[in-house]
């Protein structure tokens, strides 16, 4: 069973604030629809989270960052489909916490420096991160969501099975119309040449 001291509680609550705070910042940072801004703050401090529960457990960085990407994901595919928004809408700006921007920093300065073997060793983690992060998000999205209405419809145009939006004698009524329109007799302008009223095209 999870035993947590009093101060990993605090440590928690502190990070899951301070996580939110920043998501919400980078999404509006990213003009993100105003209605979503909340629910952005929320995945993003939810997945930071999940991720620093796994590190006091004592994971490494790149087991941590799987576990916590997979809920986040979750509730980026759950909240776009409330708030009938795109899923990048939340995923871009929730995983901005789990975004190993420091490992990256600290390759690149550690190679400028001249310290091969910290570099390569930031590198490898930052690595195992990134790819962590990428099979996480893969494998949520790859589970198909319940069918609805919108998605049997769609299913329906890609297949080429629509069905028409008026009934068949109204179609047939206004093909008609226009075929009488185009019968009538064009006027003459006054350059000579032939035009149809304006009303007809």
């Amino acid at each position: 069973m999870i035993s947590l001291t009093n101060s990993q509680i605090g440590e928690l609550m502190g990070q899951f604030l301070l996580a939110g705070t920043g998501t919400l910042s980078f999404a509006i940072l990213f003009a993100c629809p105003r209605r979503s801004l909340p629910t952005c703050a929320l995945v993003g401090a939810m997945g930071w989270f999940v991720y620093e529960l796994c590190v006091m457990l004592g994971l490494d960085t790149a087991a941590a960052s799987l576990l916590a990407v997979i809920p986040l994901t979750i509730l980026t595919r759950v909240f776009a489909i409330l708030q009938k928004t795109p899923v990048t809408v939340f995923l871009l700006s929730g995983i901005f916490p789990l975004v190993p921007g420091a490992g990256i920093y600290y390759t690149a300065y550690y190679f400028i420096q001249g310290d091969n073997a910290l570099a390569l060793s930031n590198g490898i983690s930052t690595f195992k991160v990134a790819v962590a992060l990428a099979v996480g998000i893969s494998l949520v999205l790859s589970i198909r969501c319940p069918h609805s209405k919108e998605s049997l419809y769609l299913k329906s145009v890609s297949s080429g099975r629509r069905k028409q939006s008026r009934p068949a004698w109204q179609t047939n009524r206004r093909l008609s119309e226009r075929g009488r329109r185009l019968q009538q007799p064009a006027q003459r302008s006054g350059s000579g040449y032939r035009k149809y009223p304006r009303q007809y095209l």
